[in-house]
């Protein structure tokens, strides 16, 4: 097994949140000379001008990050034209956080399902999300609530004005689909 390969994976799929040295150790089950060897050879993969990562040791935690002299290029991508419509990523992600919120990303990608992390940064940079607080869980990871602005983008006085999710779900238009798709078959 190619562990250099498999701990780019981890860093990729922990996100913001890093791993630490203990945890990289626990998760390839390898030493600790062993975890840091496999730290310095992806950093100095990553060195090389062919790569628009790094890795990067932040808040006591080893994270995969884009490098600095490509920041121009990110901040095209967050405010270009196409960036302004919200995707079904953005407006799901916005619903979980309106709805259920204050979380953290990993309550949000639990409940998504897939990891929420550039839908959360465009969201973040688009005034539509907020970091409200830290969460006492492990780690103190961020807590994420919609903005002010969200509520004047939606034209909301307060989140008491969203919409109940079960009016919207289940709502009655009086056809019971069943009887009315099959009643025909079922009298023959």
């Amino acid at each position: 097994m190619n562990k250099l390969g498999v701990l780019e994976g981890l860093l990729f799929a922990v996100g913001d949140e890093g791993l630490t040295i203990d945890g990289i150790k626990d998760i390839l089950e390898v030493s600790d000379t062993e975890a840091k060897s496999l730290l310095s050879l992806l950093q100095k993969r990553y060195e090389s001008d062919e790569y628009g990562l790094r890795i990067s040791y932040l808040g006591e935690r080893f994270k995969l990050t884009t490098k600095r002299e490509h920041k121009d290029y990110y901040q095209k991508l967050i405010s270009s034209p196409d960036s302004d419509e919200l995707s079904n990523a953005a407006l799901e992600t916005l619903a979980i956080i309106a709805y259920n919120g204050p979380l953290t990303r990993l309550e949000i990608d639990t409940m998504r399902g897939v990891s929420s992390n550039y839908t959360l940064r465009k969201l973040l940079a688009k005034d539509l999300v907020e970091v409200s607080g830290k969460s006492d869980l492990p780690g103190r990871p961020n807590l994420y609530s919609v903005s002010k602005y969200f509520l004047d983008f939606f034209g909301l006085g307060s989140l008491s004005d969203l919409p109940e999710i079960e009016s919207t779900l289940h709502q009655d238009n009086g056809d019971d689909l069943y009887s009315s798709m099959y009643k025909e078959e079922l009298n023959d």
